[in-house]
């Protein structure tokens, strides 16, 4: 009888996606949809709609068993009864059937979006839904529930291993997060580690666990940690450590005893792909995972079919399926828009047939994005929606963003006053930014100063900033709840999306905590992108991933490798002339990860992928040939053998760092040394597009640049003197200009000439000064270290004022607590009303700071005095 029971409801869920009465329907919700959001009632006739029989319908799908088509029925209930009180907002019995169909899926938190007079009328129903209330109920919050998708996950992240994927929007992260509060709540003492696939995602999820937490954290006494170097480290805590995976390597480093009890991978998806990040994931999930004991691994991907491949990288975990979740539930719906410009035609796109319902065409030809962009503008005459922009490159980004906000006019809202008056004060008046933040315009282009890019966020979630153009910023899981978003092409930088990319982008749009849903135009643009394209992304479903190692490591790369290590040189050159950089960092690295496999006996990942292009004997033949160079041989994969030889034998020749007067750095000396670090650690060969890039004289022409900018942030200076110097230099060296990637022209310190020296400036400051020079530094005071002894530099650590931005010990100490460099330069300068000595000699920050004039470092601190509270003064104390 059971049987039977269950074998009637599959037979009836699995025939009901094809109903042609129902797809008709809704392909008439969806155009019916497509004309109120483009404003056309007046002029095409909407489509009959049997309302009645769609709620009937929706209601049935809601309660879907079907076991593999469940999230779907569910999913497309709920776009349903979102079409519907958006088609018919006054219709109350909508709003009844949008209680029940919303209660059915697990979405109380839509329902409580909902203006539903709904209630479970038998006692059957009531039961039922009073037990799923309680069963989905947030343990550490009582007053959140989760969804019955995020409660399966949370559920089984007690085991050792999990690996889960799920849609953009389900909330993964916020899984985690309720995890770790609920473990902390229940008294554990435990290290948690999460890592974050950029530093921008750093200072975001470091806010809201602090702000989530407060004073938990010190009635359990953690601390959220985000640097190797935090003061906090130092003292007796469980830990938060919150990090991307370099700045995890270089801790666990540093720190090789340091525990971790979990460790989160959100985004790890970014293991998959060819990209010279993915070999540090490899290199810490493998240190963490020969740790005794070893901690709880816990992988989160967007939209992969098959999260359980990252299980592979420990070795322990590789049962597989049953250690791996995958849900395709969503909590809210994108409705998708197709906007062909070529053809002068408006689509919208049908998720279950797979097909475009045409709405209109189009009266004008060779309309852009932009032109739509600023129709949905004209439609939104209160700036109550909010509008993301993608595009492919900064330049564009920036263009578009100048260009939408020729349209508006100034609005008179303190805070955006207040935050274009400090970007002109910490950055530069010319800076495009301050001219239409104050029109609640604004770019995200991954290269702002850290404070400034929070405030601009946080004004965005509060809807004061309306429209935001992005780059693939916004692909790195940067959480910006808009209402639409606009998709101008399907590249990603140069190479073209992959299709995780394409859906994780996507579900940027639409957040349960604001609303049902969301909309996406997908606008071609007459050149790359076609409307098949954007088809082929949206119906194809997302590949199965691969490791980078199995499948973006060619064989015959690993042969190269090889046959490298087997001649006994640690040099791994390029494989030819033509190889991609990114393609041979990411080689370089696993060759690097590989040779110490070797030399350790370890049965890694990375080490059986090789295997089966190793001769007989081959291992034996490797450990031989650098048995001489084993102390050169460790976990840092940014240096190789040849490089740390070269390092050792300099400094034991007497290299140092150069002495410096009264903070001060002369550029002749910081390029002296930068150009003596270059043929120590061979740039030529390992950094030939930046720090070792030479000009047609021979000339380290980027160098001298890279100098100017390194002295000035050594010594202290804020972005606006460093802007400002930035400009003079250019002014003075009129050598061909990049306006971007392609084109080269004559600087002419036009306003366009200098934001792209601005723009250059912060890109430089981020992945040259504080990535890439900053790592050849700490290798270098490492070495120096254990060569002269630990306290050789106590008074001059190029690599402290390179990671601080500073001389100065009380910014360094300010920053060691959690304050940004440009907040703690601020108190630095106001020493006297916010820093106060006690007794017993500690500097302890008075509470009037809480109230500071200047926003950044008000927040930082509000935020930093629940993370360290007795870094602030008590008369208790």
């Amino acid at each position: 009888m059971n049987n039977n029971l269950i074998n009637l409801g599959e037979s009836i869920f699995n025939e009901i996606d094809n109903n042609d009465f129902l797809n008709s329907n809704y392909d008439n919700l969806l155009y019916n949809y497509a004309l109120i959001k483009f404003h056309l009632i007046d002029k095409r006739q909407n489509r009959e709609v049997d309302t009645d029989a769609v709620l009937r319908f929706a209601d049935l799908l809601s309660k879907s068993t079907h076991s593999t088509k469940k999230d779907q029925h569910k999913m497309w209930a709920q776009e349903i009864i979102s079409l519907l009180l958006e088609l018919e907002p006054d219709n109350n019995n909508i709003k009844y059937y949008a209680g029940s169909i919303l209660s059915n899926v697990g979405n109380f938190r839509g329902r409580d979006l909902v203006d539903s007079q709904y209630k479970e009328i038998t006692l059957q129903e009531k039961a039922f839904a009073a037990f799923c209330k309680n069963y989905l109920t947030i343990p550490s919050d009582k007053t959140k529930t989760f969804f019955l998708q995020q409660k399966n996950i949370y559920d089984r992240m007690g085991g050792d291993f999990l690996s889960y994927s799920a849609p953009t929007s389900m909330g993964k992260s916020f899984i985690m997060h309720m995890f770790i509060q609920e473990q902390i709540l229940n008294g554990k003492k435990l290290n948690f580690a999460r890592i974050v696939p950029s530093k921008a995602l750093i200072n975001e999820v470091r806010s809201d666990t602090i702000n989530d937490l407060k004073n938990i954290l010190e009635e359990k006494n953690y601390r959220v940690v985000t640097a190797a170097s935090d003061i906090s480290l130092e003292e007796e805590h469980n830990f938060i450590l919150i990090m991307t995976p370099e700045r995890l390597l270089y801790l666990l480093i540093n720190n090789p005893d340091f525990e971790i009890d979990y460790i989160f991978v959100d985004e790890a998806h970014k293991i998959s792909g060819r990209n010279s990040r993915g070999p540090f994931y490899y290199k810490v999930i493998d240190m963490l995972a020969r740790k005794n004991p070893m901690p709880h691994f816990i992988f989160a991907s967007p939209n992969i079919p098959n999260p359980e491949v990252y299980l592979k990288l420990v070795t322990e975990a590789e049962r597989g399926t049953e250690n791996a979740v995958t849900s395709s539930f969503a909590p809210v719906t994108q409705f998708k828009f197709l906007i062909n410009c070529e053809e002068q035609s408006i689509s919208i796109y049908n998720d279950h047939t797979k097909n475009p319902v045409f709405v209109c065409k189009i009266n004008q030809s060779g309309t852009t994005v932009m032109d739509y962009i600023l129709l949905m503008e004209q439609y939104d005459t209160q700036h109550k929606q909010k509008t993301l922009a993608y595009f492919n490159s900064k330049s564009a980004a920036i263009a578009k963003a100048l260009e939408f906000s020729q349209y508006r006019q100034k609005q008179d809202i303190p805070e955006l006053k207040k935050l274009a008056a400090d970007i002109k004060r910490e950055v530069h008046g010319d800076y495009f930014l301050t001219e239409i933040i104050e029109k609640g315009v604004a770019y995200h282009i991954g290269y702002l100063p850290s404070s400034i890019r929070q405030r601009i966020e946080q004004l965005f979630k509060e809807g004061k900033i309306t429209a935001m153009f992005c780059t693939s910023t916004l692909i790195e899981g940067v959480n910006l709840p808009a209402d639409n978003l606009f998709i101008a092409n399907n590249y990603n930088g140069r190479p073209k999306m992959s299709g995780v990319e394409f859906k994780n982008l996507i579900g940027r749009v639409g957040r349960i905590k604001f609303n049902l849903y969301g909309n996406v135009f997908f606008v071609t643009d007459g050149k790359r992108t076609t409307e098949k394209d954007y088809l082929g992304l949206l119906q194809e479903p997302v590949k199965e991933q691969k490791l980078s190692v199995v499948q973006d490591l060619k064989p015959k790369l690993k042969k190269h490798i090889i046959e490298t290590l087997l001649a006994g040189d640690s040099v791994i050159d390029k494989y030819n002339d033509h190889q991609p950089e990114e393609e041979y960092v990411m080689m370089r690295k696993f060759g690097m990860i590989l040779l110490q496999d070797i030399m350790d006996e370890r049965d890694s990942l990375v080490s059986r992928e090789f295997s089966k292009y190793l001769p007989d004997g081959g291992v034996e033949q490797i450990r031989a040939s650098f048995s001489n160079s084993r102390k050169y041989i460790d976990n840092d994969i940014n240096i190789s053998v040849d490089q740390t030889r070269r390092l050792a034998n300099a400094i034991r020749n007497g290299s140092s760092f150069p002495e410096i007067t009264d903070g001060k750095f002369n550029h002749s000396v910081v390029l002296g040394f930068l150009q003596e670090l270059c043929s120590i650690f061979d740039w030529d060969r390992y950094e030939f597009s930046t720090l070792g890039k030479r000009d047609n004289d021979g000339n380290y022409r980027k160098l001298s640049w890279y100098a100017v900018i390194l002295a000035q942030w050594m010594e202290g200076h804020g972005l606006n003197y460093i802007m400002r110097q930035a400009i003079r230099f250019r002014q003075n060296n009129t050598y061909p200009f990049y306006l971007n990637s392609y084109t080269v022209v004559n600087y002419d310190d036009s306003p366009e000439h200098r934001n792209v020296v601005f723009s250059d400036t912060l890109e430089v400051i981020e992945n040259i000064i504080l990535f890439s020079i900053s790592n050849y530094l700490l290798r270098y005071a490492n070495m120096y270290k254990s060569i002269h002894g630990e306290t050789s530099l106590d008074k001059n650590n190029w690599y402290e004022y390179v990671e601080y931005g500073t001389t100065n010990e009380m910014t360094i100490f300010l920053q060691r607590n959690g304050f940004s460099r440009e907040s703690a330069t601020y108190i630095k300068e106001y020493l006297d009303d916010y820093v106060i000595l006690t007794e017993n000699q500690e500097y302890k920050l008075q509470r009037n700071l809480l109230e500071c004039e200047n926003a950044n470092v008000r927040e930082e601190a509000n935020s930093i005095i629940y993370n360290i509270p007795q870094l602030f003064y008590s008369e208790t104390i």
